[in-house]
């Protein structure tokens, strides 16, 4: 008895697509994808970012040459206070000044002590009594004013010089404290340094780190074009498998040969008789 066999082909010219999108998509798949070609990479640290931490590494400790120098300006301070600070500020020419003054002072005397002589030499007393109490008061009077002047040029002498020291002193003391002020000032200026070339820094990295990553989103692309492309290959082949009708073959199985019937014939049999005779022997055994 022959047997017929019926099957639904597709049309043969998406077969015949089919059998070729195979071929290339096994050969595609053959070979591994080089996914070096778009590997992370990282931005390195922009130069801008590198003098940022190289200006906060020798930054540290960067304010101590104020500091010394404060402290230097605080020694010499304290060397212009104190009783004898004056007499580094005394002029030089003090002494002639007061002696040209007293010289000058005692001709002016002289010329009073003469004035003295002639009254009496007018009056008839000269080498009198009267004349002698008049020289010693006038003398008396005279040396009195003559220590005053000095002292009075003395003490202005000494006056400057304390002034000046004084004022030294308040010189000394206020650049330490400009050089103290700039020792706090100079780091939070080193700090806005540092912080503006970080930030700056930080943009550029991302900026090149973008473009990194676009350049990395490139490579990707182009390594799986292919994949994709066959995948809407692949799509478009199956809807046009659900859209064209089958086709239709039928397949027809000829009957057995005499040689093949008797073999199925014997082959028959001999089932047959294992099932009847196997009981059998067991029986007589």
């Amino acid at each position: 008895m022959a047997i017929q066999e019926t099957r639904t082909l597709p049309p043969q010219f998406i077969e015949d697509l089919a059998t070729d999108y195979g071929k290339q998509l096994t050969g595609l798949t053959a070979a591994p994808l080089d996914t070096s070609k778009f590997a992370p990479t990282v931005a390195g640290q922009d130069p801008l970012q590198t003098q940022a931490a190289s200006l906060a590494a020798s930054g540290v400790g960067s304010y101590s040459p104020y500091i010394t120098q404060a402290g230097a300006y605080n020694t010499a301070a304290a060397g212009l206070s104190g009783p004898s600070a004056y007499s580094a500020f005394m002029s030089p020419y003090q002494q002639s000044v007061i002696d040209t003054t007293l010289t000058e002072y005692d001709k002016q005397a002289g010329k009073g002590m003469q004035g003295i002589a002639d009254l009496a030499t007018r009056t008839g007393n000269l080498g009198g009594g009267r004349e002698g109490v008049m020289r010693s008061e006038y003398q008396t009077q005279s040396d009195l004013n003559r220590a005053l002047l000095q002292a009075q040029l003395q003490q202005q002498g000494f006056g400057q010089a304390q002034a000046a020291a004084a004022q030294a002193f308040g010189q000394q003391r206020q650049l330490g404290d400009v050089q103290r002020g700039m020792a706090s000032l100079y780091p939070s200026l080193q700090r806005a340094d540092i912080s503006q070339l970080g930030q700056v820094g930080a943009q550029q990295q991302a900026y090149q780190q973008a473009v990194l990553d676009a350049q990395r989103e490139t490579e990707r692309l182009e390594a799986y074009e292919p994949y994709e492309r066959y995948g809407f290959m692949g799509s478009g082949i199956t809807g046009m498998l659900g859209g064209y009708p089958g086709q239709y073959q039928s397949q027809v199985t000829p009957n057995p040969t005499p040689l093949q019937s008797a073999l199925g014939i014997g082959s028959t049999l001999a089932g047959i008789y294992g099932d009847v005779m196997g009981p059998y022997r067991k029986a007589t055994n």
